[in-house]
């Protein structure tokens, strides 16, 4: 998928440009530089390597090699409803590739992709620490544990339908005002 920039994304982008002057222009100020842009946009898109690299005066693949060595950046947007699949031990022998192979398959993305709306996005984990509850999902916040192919759907169903419940609700209201 081609990260295709939001306005929000662009106006945050914008405000890391001018904060970046604040940076001393220093080759060892390149992984703060890169946490401070993925603690604000939440991931580093082609933009902001460019847009560091010029800063820094250093080729943008060497701020790429850096960015891909640490497993903390990422370089997709992440989805409202980001999606962990553990594939830990206990979880892996319980087919928890089988439960990821399901929501990729679902959301027509791979493992660390986001849908083109931004609604979810699937990310692969080493283990979540729930091994009794084994295979284990995470959606945003909540711990699906004795997951099964057959939850898949229904998870993301109801995220569905609770977005599509909201948007009634927010076009009644705008109804109403007028």
């Amino acid at each position: 998928m081609d990260v295709i920039l939001t306005s929000e994304d662009k106006v945050i982008i914008e405000k890391l440009g001018s904060r970046l002057t604040q940076c001393e222009k220093v080759k060892t100020n390149l992984i703060p530089i890169l946490q401070m842009i993925q603690e604000e946009l939440k991931y580093l898109p082609p933009e902001v390597i460019k847009m560091v690299a010029k800063y820094l005066e250093i080729p943008g693949s060497e701020v790429y090699g850096v960015a891909t060595f640490y497993n903390q950046f990422k370089f997709n947007p992440p989805g409202k409803n980001p999606i962990k699949v553990c594939l830990g031990t206990a979880c892996h022998v319980r087919a928890g590739d089988i439960i990821l192979e399901n929501f990729e398959r679902k959301l027509g993305i791979s493992e660390g992709q986001t849908t083109e709306d931004r609604e979810f996005s699937i990310e692969r984990v080493a283990c979540v620490g729930c091994c009794a509850l084994a295979p284990v999902a995470i959606m945003g916040d909540t711990v699906h544990g004795h997951m099964a192919p057959s939850k898949v759907e229904g998870l993301i169903l109801r995220v569905q339908v609770e977005h599509e419940k909201a948007e009634r609700e927010r076009q009644k209201i705008e109804s109403d005002r007028q």
